[in-house]
C-alpha cells in the first residue's frame, strides 16, 4: 500500500498546485481590468520577453525551415511529389513549429530570467517589502510580466513564420532545384487565414502559460540560492511540458 499512499498524496500536491496557479491566474485577470497600468513596466517586460528573443528565434526558424524542406523534399522525392514542399513547410510552419518552438524557446530564455528574478526577490524579501508598503506585489510585478508574455508571443511567432518559410523556400528553390513559381503556387493555394490565426492564438495561450508558470515559481521560491534555483529549473520544465501537452488539445479543436 507504500506506493498508493505516495501516488494520493503526489496526487493532492499536484491539485493544490494547479489550484493555486488557477487562482494566481484569476488574480491576474482580475487586476489587469483596475487601473492604473504600469505601461513602462509593461514595455520593459515587453522588450525582455520579446526583443532580446529575436536572435535566438530567427535561428531556430531559419534552422527548422530548412531542415523541414529537405526532409519534405527527400520524402516526396520517392512519389515524384516534389512540388508539394511549399505546402508542407508552410502549413507546418505556421499551424505548429512557429508557435511551439517559440514557446520553448521563450520558456527557456525569458521564462527562466522571470522565475529567477522574483525568486530573488522572494527570499531577499523585497516582495514582503512591496506588501508593507501597500503595493500589490501580483499586480505591481506579475501582471505586467503576463500581459507582455501574451502580446509578444504572437508576434514572436509571426517573426519565426516569415523566416521559417523563408528558409525553406532558400533550400528548395536554391538548393534543391523547385521551381519558385510553383513552390508559391502550392504554399498559398493551400495555407489559409485559419491556419495563420490558429497559430497566433496558440502562441498567445503559451506566453500566458510560460508567464503564470515563471512567476508563480519564483513567487514561491524559499532556502535561499538553492530555492531560486529549484524554482528556474521547475519553471522551465513544467511550462514546456504545459506547451507541449496544451497544443495537442488546441490542435484538435482549432484545426
Amino acid at each position: 500500500m507504500n506506493w498508493l499512499e505516495a501516488l494520493g498524496t503526489r496526487t493532492i500536491l499536484f491539485a493544490e498546485e494547479m489550484g493555486r496557479v488557477a487562482n494566481l491566474l484569476f488574480q491576474c485577470v482580475r487586476l489587469s481590468f483596475l487601473r492604473p497600468l504600469n505601461l513602462k513596466a509593461i514595455f520593459r517586460q515587453m522588450e525582455a520577453v520579446g526583443t532580446r528573443s529575436i536572435p535566438v528565434v530567427s535561428i531556430t526558424a531559419l534552422s527548422t525551415g530548412m531542415v523541414l524542406a529537405l526532409q519534405s523534399y527527400n520524402g516526396f522525392s520517392r512519389f515524384n511529389a516534389e512540388s508539394l514542399v511549399g505546402t508542407v513547410v508552410s502549413l507546418s510552419v505556421t499551424r505548429e513549429l512557429g508557435p511551439v518552438l517559440t514557446g520553448l524557446i521563450v520558456a527557456g530564455r525569458a521564462g527562466a530570467a522571470m522565475a529567477a528574478e522574483l525568486g530573488t526577490m522572494r527570499v531577499t524579501e523585497q516582495i514582503d517589502a512591496l506588501s508593507v508598503m501597500a503595493v500589490n506585489p501580483i499586480k505591481h510585478l506579475i501582471v505586467p510580466r503576463v500581459l507582455a508574455a501574451v502580446v509578444m508571443l504572437p508576434i514572436l511567432t509571426i517573426f519565426a513564420d516569415l523566416i521559417g518559410m523563408a528558409g525553406g523556400y532558400y533550400v528548395a528553390v536554391s538548393i534543391l532545384d523547385v521551381n519558385s513559381v510553383i513552390y508559391f503556387q502550392k504554399m498559398t493555394s493551400f495555407l489559409e487565414l485559419q491556419d495563420i490565426l490558429g497559430g497566433l492564438f496558440k502562441a498567445a495561450v503559451f506566453g500566458a502559460l510560460i508567464a503564470m508558470i515563471s512567476c508563480y515559481k519564483g513567487f514561491r521560491a524559499e532556502g535561499g540560492a538553492e530555492g531560486v534555483g529549484k524554482a528556474t529549473t521547475g519553471a522551465v520544465v513544467f511550462s514546456s511540458m504545459l506547451i507541449i501537452i496544451s497544443d495537442y488539445y488546441m490542435t484538435s479543436v482549432l484545426f
